[in-house]
Order: C-alpha cells, then structure tokens, then sequence
C-alpha cells in the first residue's frame, strides 16, 4: 500500500512563505502523477498542484504565481513551495498520488482522480 506523509505545515503572517513536503514509500514517485490538494473548514477539497512524470503542471488559478510543485525522483518526494500567502490559503493540506504517471483518469483537479492519500499538513495564514 502506497503511503504519503506530509510535513511542514503551520501559521504563518499573509505574505509569508511555508514549503511543504511529501514522503512517498511503498512506491516510487517517477511512476505516478502526484498532486497538492486542499480542504478549508465546510468546504470540498480542492485541487491546488499537479505535476506528472514528464514534468508537466496544474496550478489552479487562486495559486498560479504563488505556488510552485515540484518532484524529487531521487528522493522519492514531492514539494509545495507557497509564497505570498493569504488567509484564504488557510486549510489542510494533502498529498496525492494517481498510477498512471503521465496521463490522469479524471481531470487533475477532482479528488476522486487520485487513488492515495496522506492524513494531511495544517497551513494557517493570519491577516
């Protein structure tokens, strides 16, 4: 079973930067499609970051500038650097992994196109 553990989550001044990571084991990252998801208090998961095997990204707009994902193949992880955060990024946040490394099954910003999961990083962002 393919296990995600996220790190570097925690509170920070709107403006600020915060790089989050993910530890991939039981697979290796080069074989999958490997997202940054979201989820505020009441509200869906969303979909922050995509990055595939050939190197190709997804950002959603709200993070597009902001955010940058990028993939460790010798490490076997997977990154999130955000800066220029807003309150409005406040939410956890997880690391996802899709089989297929190079082409999705459902598009790249829906939860359901994603077969692993980890338990998730708490990013807050005060005004």
């Amino acid at each position: 079973q393919v296990q995600l553990v996220e790190s570097g989550g925690g509170s920070v001044q709107a403006g600020g930067s915060l790089r989050l990571s993910c530890a991939v084991s039981r697979a290796t990252v080069s074989n999958y499609c490997m997202g940054w998801f979201r989820q505020a208090p009441g509200k869906e998961r969303e979909g922050v970051a995509t990055i595939n095997s050939d190197g190709i990204t997804n950002y959603a707009n709200s993070v597009k500038d902001r955010f940058t994902i990028s993939k460790d193949n010798a490490k076997n992880t997977l990154s999130l650097q955000m800066d220029s955060l807003k309150p409005e990024d406040t939410a956890m946040y997880y690391c996802a992994a899709a089989p297929n490394a190079r082409y999705l099954r459902g598009p790249w910003y829906k939860a359901s196109t994603y077969d692993y999961w980890g338990q998730g990083t708490q990013v807050t962002v005060s005004s």
